[in-house]
């Protein structure tokens, strides 16, 4: 049908040119941008997410510029702590030449003067970018919160689209050599526990005011000894000659806070004559003890062989080469009686000898001690922020028993927020928290110091064998620094070389381990670099699969648009062909 009014062959050929126009016009604009998603348009859910991951992308690399930065922070201060551990180094080999006797310590000083000027000089000049990690001013070096200082090392986005700047964390206290207010590694640091509140001693104190704190306070029980001094020669040669006195042994002491009865012990009468010299020296020595050792010896058989449950000593010097301490003989329980107490008496002495009397034995006794009890001398301490104090305790050669604190468990037991045991009521507080073996008494003693016991209502044990105390106590933070290292002077202390020695000791390793931490840090960096560097190309690539034309397809197709296009304008053609031949009725 042909009609005057509406050409509805040329209506078809123009909405169809228009579509083929419309596809090539997005067809070029994917060639000449390359993007196959330019537009909110042309996908809103695409083209947010590649907006959003480019702007990730600017993000991670200006992180790759901090990291750089970061870098050369670190490797400022890793070089400069790497020198500082060299010189140390110098330092303690000197220290060591210096404690051969004649060395001339005057001049030797001034070496290390010259040493320390060298360290205070790397110090100062280990400065990158304002920073400068050797030489810091922290209000409280020791404080995690305030010592703490930071490299950016990445940039997240998590589900919820909330964005973090994460970073890798470092502690100043790790490096700081010198710190405006006092606590770096080349100065004192004022963490020292000291005693602990008493359960551990102070072993060792020095010109510089250098402390040793030993990992033990305990005390040993002793049992029931006497001693007395001979006096002879002692002659048993007339008939009827003969000592007899009685021996009792672990009776209970009065003196330990037992409930009643107090048990008397076990008492052995004993006898010596000429049979018991004979049977000892020998005939030959005629009934006549010449000396103390043949006294002790003499003694030792008739108290033995009655089964005492004493033993008869002699004694040598403590100091070597431990000559014996000539005519002292003594008297000690052997605790074997199967009773608790620890005593030895000699009683009822009656002598009838030729000569010599009863060579110097007289009546005497001795208690043992009681182990089971210390009284610890209080002095106050804190504890500091990230220190743990651990030790052992044990009574009686029971199994140890293993207890700690921190500066937390300190504030809530007290209910403070300073870390500090001020009073021997505190203390006692603390010991009671952390000691629960039964039937330990553990209280102020009235004089300041914290006894600590086992109840003799439960423990009637007197003597050796008897214990009670602490052992492996365990302070986190040492060893520290007692001293500052620029005030370090073996002209005017020569006597704390060896001090010195050992403070150099401690300070060379602080100083290794805050450049192992620096090195740490620095090989963290290299690895979070190289990762951003990886992050940023994999975001890029990612963007890309997602919104990056096709060049082949989107050509190819152009291409067909356009062939498209050239059929489109003839069937427009032919269909106007009509309009034309009704035309020519009209003329």
């Amino acid at each position: 049908m042909v009609s005057i009014l509406t050409n509805a062959g040329a209506i078809s050929a123009l909405q169809t040119l228009r579509t083929i126009n419309s596809g090539m016009a997005q067809a070029r604009e994917q060639v000449s941008s390359g993007l196959r998603i330019r537009t909110a348009a042309d996908d809103a859910a695409y083209w947010s997410i590649s907006t959003t991951m480019r702007s990730d992308s600017k993000a991670v690399s200006a992180v790759q510029d901090a990291l750089g930065l970061g870098a050369a922070k670190v490797e400022t201060a890793y070089a400069a702590m790497d020198s500082v551990a060299g010189i140390l180094s110098e330092f303690k080999k000197r220290l060591v030449a210096a404690s051969e006797p004649g060395v001339d310590k005057a001049k030797m000083q001034k070496e290390l003067d010259q040493l320390k000027q060298q360290v205070l000089s790397i110090v100062n000049s280990s400065s990158f970018s304002g920073q400068n990690w050797l030489k810091t001013e922290v209000s409280d070096i020791y404080d995690s919160d305030l010592n703490r200082t930071s490299v950016v090392s990445s940039f997240s986005r998590n589900g919820r689209n909330g964005v973090s700047l994460n970073t890798a964390d470092f502690f100043l206290r790790d490096s700081s050599l010198f710190n405006s207010t006092g606590g770096g590694i080349l100065q004192a640091d004022t963490r020292d526990m000291r005693t602990v509140g008493g359960i551990r001693f102070i072993t060792a104190v020095d010109v510089d005011g250098y402390t040793v704190n030993s990992n033990y306070n305990n005390r040993a029980g002793v049992a029931g000894e006497f001693t007395f001094s001979f006096s002879g020669p002692i002659a048993f040669t007339s008939p009827g000659d003969e000592i007899t006195f009685d021996v009792t042994v672990d009776m209970d002491s009065s003196a330990q806070g037992l409930s009643l009865p107090l048990h008397p012990g076990k008492t052995t009468s004993i006898t010596i004559d000429r049979t018991t010299v004979d049977t000892v020296l020998g005939v030959a020595a005629n009934g006549i003890i010449s000396n103390y050792t043949q006294y002790a010896a003499v003694l030792s058989h008739a108290v033995s062989t009655a089964g005492a449950g004493a033993a008869v000593l002699t004694y040598n010097h403590p100091n070597p080469p431990h000559p014996p301490i000539i005519n002292q003989i003594g008297f000690r329980t052997q605790q074997n009686s199967g009773l608790n107490g620890s005593y030895v008496e000699v009683s009822n002495l009656v002598v009838n000898t030729t000569t010599g009397g009863a060579g110097g034995l007289a009546p005497n006794a001795s208690f043992g001690t009681r182990g089971s009890e210390i009284t610890l001398t209080f002095e106050p301490f804190e504890v500091y922020k990230d220190v743990a104090i651990s030790y052992n305790f044990s009574v009686n050669g029971e199994a140890q028993s293993t207890h700690s604190f921190d500066r937390n468990y300190v504030n809530a037991l007290l209910g403070k927020d300073t870390g500090k045991i001020e009073t021997a009521d505190e203390m006692v507080m603390l010991l009671q928290s952390l000691i629960t073996r039964p039937n330990t008494i553990i209280e102020n003693n009235g004089s300041g110091g914290v006894l600590i016991k086992s109840d003799p209502a439960f423990d009637r044990k007197n003597g050796a064998g008897t214990f009670i105390g602490f052992s492996n106590i365990d302070v986190n933070i040492e060893p520290i620094a007692r001293r500052n290292f620029l005030d370090i002077d073996i002209a005017a202390n020569p006597q704390s070389v060896a001090s010195y020695l050992q403070y150099i000791e401690v300070v060379l390793q602080r100083t290794i381990d805050g450049a192992s931490a620096l090195g740490s840090l620095l090989s963290r960096i290299d690895m979070q670099t190289t990762f951003a560097k990886s992050l940023v190309a994999t975001i890029d690539k990612g963007v890309g699969r997602l919104v990056d034309a096709d060049m082949n397809e989107t050509s190819t197709r152009l291409k067909a648009l356009q062939t498209q296009e050239q059929l489109g304008i003839q069937a427009l053609q032919i269909a106007n062909a009509d309009a034309q031949s009704i035309l020519q009725l009209f003329r």
